[in-house]
């Protein structure tokens, strides 16, 4: 397996070429678990000994835990101490209060990783994960990067840039998009709560046309989105990053840190899949990261990585702990 490389010689880690999605048949995970952390009961799945290096692995929009629910086994099998979050508005994650808001906003959602830390008392941890997760992870590792061992970011470096969202792009990227702009209306918002399911099978089979998956493995997930609280934290995430909402007012400094595109210094491995187009070979975001850096092509592969690909996902985490 090719290793990182120093900051200023990256190397394009290729897999097979179109390579099929691939399962290992697991449903479910060794244990689960509930803890306080800030504004957040976090509901979560543990796999490992107790005393492993601890990996936590962050899902995204429509998935949950069960993207990673064969990669964690495979982790633990190398004696990594294995956490998989449901992310705020998903599973079994409750907010605390009646009242807070159902705040979807990139630092919001990156500080729930952070206190979620705390409560379990690690000092440090690799962060993995893809879609919002990546970009927790990526926020993370960019703001506080002595709490982040290491970091596999599928899509690599994608905090969000409210200033730059302002600007349009070219009709085909646009129409990738298009669901921001439905839930940017009152009827797209009535129409996601209406229809969730539905409409998350929908990106699923958008966003992986290769994978075939079945109705029990969409069902497992999809029981995720019966959170009270899961439109209301998706609605905000995307009308926030079209600036058409506003955030919180104590996360205004991290936001403004943010906007100043700051360097991921941590050892990292970007990767990416078919999902990425054109940005596949990652050399947009390539000077963001200045540590030891090494970037994977997945070709054939969608944009639930792990859940399609998880030998491949679970070798990224097992090469950059070595770093």
């Amino acid at each position: 397996m090719v290793g990182l490389t120093a900051a200023g010689t990256a190397t394009a880690l290729a897999a097979p070429s179109a390579a099929a999605p691939e399962s290992l048949g697991n449903t479910g995970f060794r244990s689960m678990g509930r803890i306080q952390t800030g504004v957040l009961d976090v509901g979560y799945a543990e796999d490992g000994p107790p005393d492993g290096q601890p990996v936590i692995l962050l899902h995204g929009w429509p998935y949950d835990i069960h993207s990673f629910v064969d990669v964690a086994p495979l982790l633990a099998q190398r004696g990594f101490r294995v956490i998989a979050p449901y992310v705020r508005g998903f599973g079994s994650t409750r907010f605390l209060s009646d009242t807070a808001m159902r705040n979807g906003q990139q630092a919001a959602v990156a500080s729930d990783v952070l206190a979620l830390m705390d409560a379990l008392d690690i000092p440090d941890a690799i962060l993995a994960g893809f879609d919002w997760g990546a970009r927790s992870a990526d926020v993370v590792a960019a703001l506080w990067p002595e709490r982040v061992r290491a970091l596999v970011a599928v899509s690599g470096y994608i905090v969000v840039n409210l200033e730059a969202n302002l600007e349009p792009l070219n009709p085909q990227a646009e129409y990738g998009w298009w669901y921001q702009y439905y839930f940017a209306t009152d009827r797209g918002e009535r129409g996601y709560r209406a229809n969730t399911r539905d409409f998350n099978r929908l990106i699923w089979r958008n966003a992986s046309p290769l994978w075939s998956f079945d109705d029990a493995t969409y069902d497992r997930t999809a029981a995720s989105f019966d959170n009270p609280d899961h439109v209301d934290v998706v609605i905000h995430n995307y009308r926030w990053r079209q600036s058409l909402t506003p955030g919180e007012p104590q996360y205004d400094d991290l936001e403004r840190r943010l906007a100043a595109k700051p360097a991921i210094t941590v050892p990292t491995i970007t990767v990416s899949s078919d999902f990425d187009g054109p940005a596949k070979d990652g050399s947009a975001y390539r000077q963001r990261f200045t540590g030891k850096y090494a970037h994977r092509v997945l070709d054939g592969i969608g944009h639930n990585v792990p859940q399609e690909a998880p030998r491949r996902f679970a070798d990224a985490v097992i090469e950059v702990a070595g770093y």
